[in-house]
């Protein structure tokens, strides 16, 4: 099967609405770098398209109708969006399942610290990284501080244009010799990425007084935020790439950003389920969070969360039953749509080409993930996948097959196999990207309109 590049065939028309889409996804990657400010992002679009949360529907009482919109929020950090379809949810829903956490630092619970009179914040990497990229580079520090009176505070610095931004700083060359003879994974290790936050000391300190630059942050940490050194027990901090989503290329072809993998799964979904309205089947998007770690945790999606959801939206329109929940559950379709490796002609030694996902080839659907041999792998059976060729050339979108570089490289898994433990059909489908788990990944416009194309057939037509 040859794939072609799909910029070939874009007339004006399928330019602008190119256009659109993807000014409208690189400010929805600006302004959620966090699970948690993808979640209130998507909530504010959500309800400017009519959504209601289900918390205030439930006590409502009353059944919902075809077309009726609802939320449901886990704990900020996970949601699950629900368009009312003709027939009732226990014939199954066609759900687009992405994730919304990216690899990056977190902040430890006891972190701030001072020496020789620098002040750093000692952090732990989370999810895959190349720990050698983080270093020496603009960061952003993001998420929230949790209260004892029960105040939760935000926190966004290095931004705006008159920020500070914080940095992991690296030895200089000239003096690098030893290091420079490590392996790649030990050239910088997880202790040493620790993020300088400071190097003044409080003003009229004593001379005896000692780690004066870290009284001196703490005192700016209070005034600007109330916050305490004990706060920090109760903070989500992480540490992310600063700055925002460019175009990339002479030829504005490409976006380059942090948190791509699988946020540019992710927005496409969410755009495809607000735009698309009246449809047969239920559609739901469900943004869950903790992937990049085994999607464990209450918001991750091990946790009973969406099956809850489901249950109690059963319950308001069928009657409480736990059959009819497993019924939905196993008639539903889905798309998991996470992203696949770009083929890269860099490192084409990594890849087998006839099976590679190319950049700006459309759609990337995956048969399987894991690793070896199909190793923790979802593995969709050949019917479903002929129905959803039908569908996407029903619906001219562009799309090709793909597996995750070559059979004993490496490999990688998604939310998949998950949901299909409840017997329902579901496949990996996403955008193909550059630079992986780096901070800054590659993707391509095309590949991003076509997602939003394919999310949206799939939602009207599986």
């Amino acid at each position: 099967m040859k794939n072609e590049n799909v910029w070939k065939k874009y007339g004006e028309k399928e330019l602008k609405e190119l256009h659109e889409i993807n000014e409208r996804y690189k400010n929805c990657l600006n302004l959620g770098k966090t699970e948690r400010e993808c979640v209130k992002l998507t909530i504010e679009m959500a309800k400017e398209a009519g959504y209601r949360d289900v918390k205030e529907v439930l006590a409502e009482g009353k059944p919902l109708a075809c077309g009726d919109k609802v939320y449901a929020n886990c704990m900020g950090k996970a949601i699950a969006l629900f368009r009312m379809g003709e027939e009732p949810i226990s014939n199954g829903m066609n759900i687009l399942g992405a994730h919304i956490d990216s690899p990056r630092l977190d902040i430890k619970q006891n972190p701030l610290y001072e020496n020789e009179e620098f002040g750093y914040l000692d952090t732990h990497y989370y999810g895959g990284i190349k720990k050698y990229q983080w270093v020496a580079g603009p960061m952003a520090l993001h998420g929230v501080v949790a209260k004892k009176d029960g105040t939760v505070i935000d926190i966004a610095i290095g931004e705006k244009d008159d920020d500070p931004v914080l940095v992991i700083t690296d030895l200089l060359v000239h003096l690098a010799k030893q290091q420079l003879e490590k392996q790649a994974r030990v050239v910088i290790e997880g202790e040493k990425l620790d993020v300088l936050v400071g190097n003044r000391p409080l003003a009229n300190a004593e001379e005896s007084e000692k780690e004066a630059v870290k009284a001196n942050l703490l005192l700016i940490l209070k005034e600007t935020y109330g916050i305490e050194e004990a706060d920090f027990a109760s903070a989500e901090l992480e540490l992310v790439p600063a700055g925002k989503a460019r175009d990339c290329g002479l030829d504005r072809s490409m976006i380059l950003s942090y948190g791509q993998d699988d946020r540019v799964c992710a927005f496409t979904s969410l755009f495809a389920m607000l735009e698309v309205e009246h449809t047969k089947r239920t559609s739901c998007c469900l943004l869950v969070d903790k992937e990049e770690i085994g999607s464990v945790g209450a918001t991750g999606m091990h946790s009973r969360f969406f099956e809850n959801t489901v249950a109690e939206l059963i319950a308001l329109n069928e009657g409480e039953s736990e059959l009819k929940t497993r019924r939905a559950m196993a008639n539903s379709r889905m798309l998991s749509s996470d992203v696949s490796a770009g083929y890269d002609p860099s490192f084409a030694e990594a890849f087998e080409k006839r099976s590679a996902a190319f950049l700006a080839n459309g759609l990337s659907i995956n048969k399987f993930t894991g690793s070896g041999g199909k190793g923790g792998s979802n593995d969709a059976n050949a019917e479903y996948i002929a129905d959803l060729r039908r569908i996407f050339d029903q619906e001219n979108v562009t799309y090709q097959f793909a597996e995750l570089g070559k059979v004993d490289v490496g490999g990688g898994g998604t939310i998949a196999y998950i949901m299909g433990n409840y017997g329902m059909e579901v496949i990996d489908s996403g955008v193909a990207v550059l630079n992986m788990h780096a901070p800054y990944e590659v993707s391509s416009k095309a590949d991003v309109y076509e997602a939003v194309k394919g999310y949206k057939a799939f939602l009207l037509y599986a």
